[in-house]
């Protein structure tokens, strides 16, 4: 029986909690219209299914970002049944769809549910629902499947899809999927997908005019055989496949995969090289360039409608890999890589003008492509997974300081931003003309209505998740009456302080009439460990688990202080009181 702390101390509802009730609410009645709207009644979205980088499968089922995480706090059930409905109709819609003149995808974009072959850049987006379904559905037959077959294909565990080579603990390429690795250059038309009428589609995400213009985007995408840092997202799939299941190949895979990383960072003086060959070596794809290959440190383009250069590094994302490995063993080992790679390209700072500038960007000639600002990629994620104090200074943005108790007007004002953002993102879409056929599946992404930024810092206490990484966050909610995770009816939740060691909540029933119960959870997956809890009237319990009870009698609130040991379990979708 877990510990339970009855609260029945009376509390005006404050302005924060009501805000958070509305918002809640107003999402999951917002996500029925956008469903009802952009969606049919198999799931599909109402699109004109392509493949590429611009339009593809990933950006069908990225229509339903952060849906997941909406029903996880507290939304409706519809919420969930409609993320899943899209997961599976964009399934079997991109499995029915093919390519003409694109090689690869001419016998269906998808093959064994999963996109035949594309980067990770794509993939971990095209993620965004299943990677994140167990915290509300852990009990999904098809979704241990699906984990299962998914992380398999890095795994070597599909014969079809030897993506993975165990002896040199590679990816074998940027473009890998269902089909295995794809071992050449990429062209332009495996990035762009087939030709279409640019004149039809009024908003390609690239700012294209015609055709012409949609393929010179990407004649520079060539260099993708080898391992990138981008490889580091599959990760994600199998931390999941272990939260699901519990088997430790999941776990172990993991490790081995990012462990390597982890070596070659360190080989490379602490930077993580952006391409690594067929033969292990650092580089070995481009010359021996580290920082060569698509998506690279030096990977700078030209823009084809006014023939100016971008700056393309998306090395940034692999932070996701570090993290995951953080949630598997506990160990800050994984941080420390990227707080060094942080620590070595600032150190590249110089003066111009008398102001210091830092690079973001590494070429023939060294570094690049200076600004104001030091470079920062993932030093949110890295402080709120260490809590060190020295990775504070690249880590400022308001919620950090409100959390540091600088700035209090933080959370309300940060609600009332959410809901106007929704607002107009519901005008958005009511506005919206375009027909089925006219429709690429990247324009409704704009209207999407999971503002959910902050609700997780806010509840949750932790970085949203943008691609369908892994969820950090010090606490989660369960609702034990109704049998399902999230936040129960009426009750706020607002996180007023983060430490290493301690989290400080303030939990109100805005009800006057019904008690509430619920299960606070310590972790996403329950990794965290608590040992005590202490209301702000002085009563304490202690827990020593990972979930302890509230029951609040109507109307009342507490703050709590909750001492915590983090990282300490492994783990697992599987409910409080399933454990």
């Amino acid at each position: 029986m877990a510990a339970t702390l009855s609260i029945t101390t009376p509390t005006a509802p404050p302005t924060w909690a009501l805000l958070q009730r509305q918002l809640i609410a107003a999402e999951s009645q917002a996500c029925e219209e956008f469903y009802a709207r952009f969606f049919d009644e198999r799931g599909y979205l109402k699109c004109l299914p392509r493949w590429g980088g611009n339009d593809g499968p990933d950006d069908a089922i990225e229509n339903c970002t952060g849906w997941p995480i909406l029903h996880a706090i507290g939304g409706s059930d519809s919420v969930l049944a409609m993320a899943k409905q899209a997961w599976e109709g964009h399934i079997l819609q991109y499995t029915e769809a093919k390519t003409v003149d694109v090689p690869f995808a001419r016998e269906g974009m998808y093959y064994k549910e999963f996109p035949v072959i594309f980067d990770f850049f794509h993939h971990q987006e095209g993620l965004v629902v299943l990677n994140l379904q167990g915290l509300s559905d852990p009990y999904d037959d098809r979704m241990e499947k699906r984990l299962r077959r998914f992380s398999g294909f890095y795994m070597n565990e599909d014969p079809q899809a030897k993506n993975y080579d165990p002896e040199h603990r590679i990816i074998r390429s940027m473009f890998t999927g269902s089909r295995g690795p794809l071992l050449r250059k990429a062209t332009a038309l495996d990035w762009a997908g087939d030709p279409i009428d640019v004149d039809n589609f009024p908003d390609p995400k690239h700012g294209e005019r015609n055709w012409d213009e949609m393929l010179a985007h990407f004649e520079e995408y060539t260099d993708v055989v080898g391992d990138h840092p981008l490889n580091l997202q599959a990760t994600s799939l199998a931390a999941n496949a272990y939260a699901c299941t519990g088997d430790e190949k999941y776990r172990d895979w993991l490790i081995e995969y990012i462990d390597a990383w982890c070596e070659r960072t360190a080989a490379n003086d602490g930077v993580i090289p952006s391409n690594i060959g067929l033969d292990g070596t650092i580089g070995g794809e481009c010359d021996g360039k580290w920082y060569g290959g698509c998506y690279g440190w030096s990977f700078t383009v030209t823009v084809p409608q006014t023939g100016a250069k971008a700056n393309r590094n998306g090395v940034t994302r692999a932070v996701i890999g570090f993290g995951n490995a953080l949630l598997m063993t506990g160990e800050q080992k994984y941080i420390d890589v990227w707080r060094r790679m942080l620590a070595t390209i600032n150190a590249n700072a110089k003066k111009v003008d008398g102001q210091t500038v830092y690079p973001s960007m590494y070429g023939d000639e060294g570094w690049y492509a200076y600004g104001p600002h030091p470079y920062s990629a993932g030093a949110l994620q890295a402080y709120l997974w260490s809590m060190d104090p020295n990775d504070r200074a690249l880590a400022d943005n308001d919620w950090i300081r409100y959390l540091e108790g600088e700035n209090p007007d933080y959370p309300v004002a940060a609600l009332e931003r959410a809901l106007e953002q929704l607002r107009k993102r519901v005008e958005g879409m009511r506005a919206e003309n375009a027909t089925d056929d006219t429709r690429l599946s990247d324009d409704t992404l704009q209207f999407n209505p999971a503002v959910i930024n902050s609700l997780v810092e806010l509840m949750l206490g932790g970085h949203t998740p943008a691609f369908g990484e892994t969820l950090h966050v010090r606490l989660r909610y369960f609702d034990p009456d109704r049998g399902r995770a999230g936040i129960p009816e009426d009750v706020g939740a607002l996180i007023e302080s983060l430490k290493d060691d301690e989290v400080v909540v303030n939990l109100v029933n805005t009800s006057p009439v019904n008690p509430r119960t619920l299960i606070v959870q310590a972790g996403a997956y329950a990794e965290h460990q608590f040992t005590s809890a202490t209301s702000d009237a002085g009563d304490e319990i202690a827990v020593g688990d990972s979930s302890f009870r509230v029951k609040l009698a109507p109307g009342t609130g507490t703050r709590l202080t909750i001492k915590m040991q983090r990282y300490q379990n492994p783990p697992t979708f599987t409910f409080p009181w399933d454990r």
